[in-house]
């Protein structure tokens, strides 16, 4: 059986493999936290790609309920097509809408699933797909069949942590959190996506990056994806590594910034902290 491995346009940490692989061999869904930007999303799809497995996408809103997840009944078609005369109303059938777990079921070969932002969801969603997750089948109540998985999906959940998930739901999964990347390997993600970023260039912008993170009060630290947008700027506008190597004590806002800082409260953040270093020069 093939094993996830870390490649060259995907950065994984060896106990992110070791996640994967072990979640993949207990059959249990994988469950992956980590503040936003740290690739849980692209994760699914560089799980896939290694595996050589079709991808199904279910990204959760706060409105979505597990049953969709399952099937839908459009009882709605079915009233209009009753006024309207149409045969097709005979057949119930013709009025269940398959949702993404179905397709999964029903898959000629294994499917990696991805349950994107779990947490977005009411608290009750995850509970109330435990017994489908366990089980892999489900029971269609209008037409009176069991759907059963033809082959067991990896299921991929990612979680920002904007609530609790329930103790059910988390014994049931195989959990990883996504630590933040240190310097070393964020340099191998930079070089991975900018293989012909001039050196000094990248050095520089990470100095800043990282600076950056690290300023208190921040209310959204820039990710890994905030990084990316900025380097590809900065490429594009042939910046010179010397423009972030400047070291005057007003020069706090990093140039092109608004691919890093993402709401008003962290500019005016940076703006005040400017303000006060031109006053202490």
């Amino acid at each position: 059986m093939s094993k996830f491995k870390s490649t060259e346009r995907y950065i994984a940490s060896r106990d992110l493999e070791v996640a994967v692989n072990a979640a993949v061999t207990l059959q249990r869904p994988l469950l992956v936290k980590g503040e936003p930007g740290t690739g849980k999303t692209v994760l699914a799809h560089e799980i896939a790609a290694a595996l050589g497995h079709p991808l199904i996408e279910w990204h959760v809103k706060s409105t979505t309920k597990a049953q969709q997840g399952l099937y839908e009944y459009d009882a709605v078609s079915r009233l209009r097509d009753g006024q309207l005369g149409d045969p097709r109303v005979h057949e119930i059938g013709n009025y269940i809408v398959r949702g993404k777990l179905w397709d999964a079921f029903e898959a000629g070969e294994q499917t990696v699933v991805l349950i994107d932002e779990i947490d977005k969801a009411d608290i009750e969603f995850p509970n109330d797909l435990l017994l489908e997750l366990d089980r892999m089948q489900f029971f269609v109540y209008e037409t009176r069949h069991t759907v059963v998985a033809r082959h067991r999906p990896i299921v991929i959940i990612t979680s920002n942590n904007e609530k609790e998930l329930p103790d059910a739901f988390l014994r049931r999964c195989f959990f990883h959190y996504i630590r933040f990347p240190d310097r070393e390997t964020m340099e191998k993600i930079v070089q991975s996506h900018y293989p012909d970023i001039k050196e000094d260039l990248a050095r520089e912008a990470l100095t800043v990056f990282f600076k950056v993170r690290e300023v208190p009060g921040l209310k959204k630290k820039p990710a890994t994806s905030e990084l990316l947008d900025w380097l590809k700027l900065l490429m594009v506008e042939d910046l010179s590594p010397e423009v972030l190597r400047a070291r005057e004590p007003h020069v706090v806002i990093p140039p092109l910034h608004g691919a890093l800082l993402k709401n008003e409260q962290d500019v005016h953040l940076f703006e005040r902290i400017a303000f006060l270093s031109r006053r202490g020069g």
